[in-house]
């Protein structure tokens, strides 16, 4: 047995329960994962709500990323993964347990230089990111990139990507606080929406030329101001809906006088090919870069406990973190023990 994070009827945070379920096993071409961190993630929040359901066939307990050690290993698996070997995992669901088994294909190496902890705030935001990027955007050298959301977990990624791929990062905050901690990590300018028009400041910024690409996980309430400063075949990417599902005006026609394109993407729901690819592409890509001289780095916000999941999920629903929410399954001073001995 082990203990999870169930839901049994959508709603609030207080529907959160912890309880035991039965531990999974290693299936053919699967590793076992004795988790020690996940970390929260807006699709979450809305699985909670009953808004966003697993993909047939997934567990429909929360969690789309964990770090841990790999606890066995199933028939078939052939990449060379040993039990206590540092791993972390991109998921579809599960991860808000003490245990999942993974395909091994959506498996990595933790760096060496990172904690599990820190570990646990990389998969889902960075493998997000660099989806983003390269097969949807399509970036290329020296282009300026609007990054919506600068200081969430998925924004402070892209900010530090889109400087290692050698173009130029802008973003959008609700804090001065937040816009400096994306000038931190690389932002060329950041834009306060709450207090001046961000669409005024990337055309400044631009001398009238606009965004090449814009990476949108606001939707409806930004539509207007992302139209005005997408740049002529600029490509607005969107990834989510925190301002609204829907759009009224002009949005056709001015999308159309800019020779822009609207792309959308989701994660979640590709099949196993699909995120092997981007799996293998990224870990020769950018893993790396977390262990370079200067290196990348995942931004942690808070941790909590699996028992104040629930307070978690309150910190997250009040927009007040920057980078990623950890979740520890096991406690730091279990772990250090555990280590030790």
């Amino acid at each position: 047995m082990m203990r999870s994070v169930c839901v049994d009827a959508p709603g609030g945070p207080e529907n959160l329960l912890l309880r035991s379920v039965t531990k999974p096993e290693a299936k053919a071409g699967e590793v076992l994962i004795r988790v020690h961190a996940t970390a929260l993630n807006r699709a979450d929040l809305l699985q909670r709500r009953g808004l966003y359901p697993p993909p047939p066939g997934e567990s429909d307990v929360l969690g789309l990323e964990v770090s841990g050690v790999v606890e066995a290993v199933g028939l078939g698996v052939s990449g060379g993964w040993r039990p206590e070997d540092r791993v972390m995992a991109l998921l579809s669901g599960g991860g808000y347990s003490e245990y999942v088994s993974v395909p091994e294909q959506l498996l990595m190496p933790v760096p060496q230089n990172l904690t599990l902890s820190q570990a646990a705030a990389l998969p889902e935001a960075w493998l997000t990111a660099y989806q983003l990027l390269v097969p949807i955007a399509r970036l290329q050298q020296g282009e300026v990139v609007l990054i919506h959301a600068g200081a969430s977990g998925v924004g402070s990624a892209l900010v530090q990507l889109v400087r290692r791929f050698g173009s130029v990062p802008l973003v959008t905050a609700g804090s001065a606080e937040k816009l400096q901690l994306a000038a931190s990590l690389g932002a060329e300018a950041g834009f306060n929406y709450r207090e001046e028009s961000f669409s005024e400041g990337v055309q400044a910024f631009t001398g009238g030329k606009g965004a090449d690409v814009i990476l949108d996980c606001v939707g409806g309430s930004n539509w207007e101001q992302n139209i005005s400063c997408l740049a002529t075949d600029g490509r607005w990417v969107l990834y989510g809906l925190m301002g609204g599902r829907g759009v009224q005006g002009e949005l056709l026609g001015r999308l159309l006088s800019k020779r822009g394109s609207l792309l959308c993407s989701l994660l979640r729901p590709r099949s196993l090919q699909y995120k092997e690819d981007l799996v293998k592409d990224f870990s020769l890509r950018v893993l790396p870069g977390f262990s370079e001289p200067s290196p990348l780095r995942p931004v942690m916000d808070s941790s909590f406990s699996l028992e104040d999941i629930s307070d978690a999920h309150r910190h997250m629903e009040a927009n007040r973190n920057m980078g990623k929410i950890i979740i520890n399954v096991i406690p730091q001073n279990q772990e250090d023990q555990r280590k030790a001995a």
